[in-house]
């Protein structure tokens, strides 16, 4: 099944409003900055970690706008060392490719294996910008709805 196709049911079954906005494939925060997006909106910058001896994976997602240190990172995660996931585990435990990382990949994380941190900042928007799995669109939900969304499949979020 389409990607996009199964995140836009899966919102559209819980009832959670959203806005999709299909584009060219982008990579990088830069390439979205570059797209026109509603007004007031968060685009989130997702990053997928793991520790020094990957056994624990988070996907970790903050404003785009946000600089992010893996050190500090580690502190507020409780965690050793911190690099960027292969894209193996990124395809083994969230189903996703290089460019098209989401919490909607949460999806495909059945066993909770990939631990889950939201910026509280996010909230700060009208609405969040997110890759539906894929990196040709982007879809925009509110904050609550996003925890709302990660909640109805089962996966505990952190917010920090």
């Amino acid at each position: 099944m389409d990607k996009k196709k199964l995140v836009y049911d899966k919102l559209t079954d819980m009832n959670i409003p959203f806005q999709a906005v299909e584009h060219a494939a982008v990579f990088t925060i830069e390439e979205m900055q570059m797209l026109d997006f509603p007004p007031k909106s968060r685009i989130a910058k997702n990053l997928f970690l793991r520790d020094a001896k990957g056994k624990r994976h988070f996907l970790v997602v903050v404003d785009a706008e946000h600089e992010v240190n893996l050190k500090q990172l580690e502190t507020v995660l409780n965690c050793t060392k911190l690099s960027f996931a292969s894209k193996e585990r990124l395809q083994t435990h969230l189903g996703l490719a290089k460019g098209a990382v989401s919490p909607f990949g949460l999806l495909n994380d059945t066993a909770n294996h990939v631990e889950f941190y939201l910026d509280k900042k996010l909230r700060e928007g009208d609405t969040i910008g997110i890759h539906p799995n894929d990196n040709t669109a982007t879809v925009f939900i509110t904050f609550d709805d996003l925890l709302k969304f990660i909640g109805a499949i089962g996966h505990p979020v952190q917010l920090f």
